[in-house]
């Protein structure tokens, strides 16, 4: 009986497989000893998911006889898993290359929010578009994304604040979910700012009373496809009682709780976190000592943001005391119109450079821990056997010029790869 396969990618210089004992997360060392088989081969079945990956001598003689749909000789190259994006927000309309201006000129984001900016901004143009055009902006920025080596991406809403365009985005979301290969986990951010004339207890009631249950309904008759819940937990924006209430009753419909925290001022956001069994927390450049002990122990993942505090000139989130305290740190590009970043290799190279990560860690970090920060390490974010057979093949004999060569991706990155189907073919690389 011959055996039909979609994708052999044989003889890579490296294939990098992050781990190999299915492993959910990784902490501690575990991040500085990335699998790396030398030489090796990986073999994606019919399903898109892969069936084998080992020397590529071994690989070889186990399927002489098997058919494969594609097959990519990868000599002298590197296979990565597709990275991972956990922490996005793609769907909006209305630039801010104004307010980038404000800010290099000394204007602080708390300054531009308060001035009409900001958020609020972007809320005004996002809820005037059409979910035509919205859904086009996002199909290009996905597309960005997956070129750029990313294959599954947290998406959330935010730039509506009341319920009619906060579905809209997730509807946009949710269309881009069904129509395009890259991997998207959707999360409802409708306490993303409190909207203008509303106080913060009136936002929190319509959230409570009349969002979260309609989204409810929506979910439950199959419409739409939720993932995670989000709330911007912060001085002048929603407080520590508010982001309870909200994150609890997400957390009661299903939702992962995966929301910003400590970013501009200590809220101990990370305590909440921790107590509520959060998944995630975002930002956390302010967390507190005990903030960082709570999180280890509930396994509460960290989604660090290199581009924010970039850009921000913000204090740089405390990777380092978080990493040796035994937290699982995860990357995130925070793409949205105050941070214009695509590119999770930029982000890696970002978080080695200024929050003094090793290049394996911020892989990991990039890959099975930010897997594990979407509730989807059990499917994605390494190469091993079962999980989905998305990859990245670089033009490279070392897998570090990804984080290396600041902003070089496009000259090396060969091909992406989803579900063993070649979604980006770049045929203008060249030897690195």
């Amino acid at each position: 009986m011959s055996r039909n396969y979609r994708l052999l990618v044989k003889n890579a210089k490296q294939v990098v497989l992050i781990c190999n004992n299915g492993e959910k997360y990784l902490t501690k060392h575990e991040m500085q000893n990335l699998c790396v088989i030398e030489n090796g081969s990986i073999v994606i079945g019919s399903d898109g998911l892969i069936k084998d990956v080992g020397p590529a001598e071994t690989i070889r003689s186990q399927y002489s006889e098997a058919s494969f749909d594609k097959v990519i000789d990868a000599t002298g190259m590197c296979v990565l898993p597709g990275l991972v994006d956990a922490h996005t927000h793609p769907v909006w309309a209305g630039d801010r290359v104004h307010e980038f201006a404000m800010k290099l000129a000394g204007a602080t984001y708390m300054e531009v929010h308060r001035a009409g900016g900001g958020i609020h901004f972007t809320v005004e143009h996002t809820r005037a578009a059409g979910a035509s055009d919205l859904l086009a902006s996002l199909s290009s920025r996905l597309m960005r994304m997956q070129q750029a080596g990313t294959t599954l991406v947290e998406c959330k809403s935010g730039y509506g604040l009341e319920l009619q365009t906060e579905l809209k985005m997730l509807e946009v979301i949710e269309e881009a979910r069904r129509s395009l290969p890259i991997n998207i986990s959707s999360t409802y951010c409708g306490a993303h700012a409190v909207p203008k004339g509303k106080t913060v207890a009136e936002a929190t009631e319509d959230i409570l009373q009349v969002q979260l249950p309609k989204l409810k309904a929506l979910m439950t008759a199959g419409r739409l496809k939720v993932d995670n819940i989000d709330v911007f937990c912060e001085e002048g924006v929603f407080d520590l009682s508010s982001t309870r209430r909200i994150l609890q009753a997400g957390k009661d419909m299903g939702l992962n709780i995966n929301f910003h925290g400590d970013e501009l001022h200590p809220m101990n956001s990370a305590q909440l976190g921790a107590e509520l069994g959060a998944l995630a927390i975002s930002h956390l450049e302010e967390v507190t000592d005990d903030g960082i002990v709570a999180m280890a122990k509930a396994k509460t993942a960290a989604v660090l943001l290199p581009t924010t505090a970039y850009i921000l000139r913000l204090p740089q989130p405390r990777a380092r005391d978080m990493l040796d305290a035994g937290v699982i740190v995860a990357l995130g590009s925070d793409f949205n119109p105050n941070a214009y970043c695509c590119s999770m290799p930029i982000v890696m190279h970002l978080a080695c450079v200024n929050m003094r990560m090793s290049m394996p860690e911020a892989l990991a970090a990039a890959t099975i821990n930010a897997a594990f920060a979407l509730g989807r390490s059990h499917t994605h974010g390494s190469l091993e056997v079962n999980k989905h057979g998305d990859l990245l093949i670089l033009n490279t004999f070392r897998w570090e010029h990804l984080i290396y060569q600041l902003g070089g991706h496009q000259d090396f990155i060969r091909y992406v790869v989803v579900k063993g189907n070649i979604v980006y073919d770049n045929d203008k690389t060249t030897d690195f």
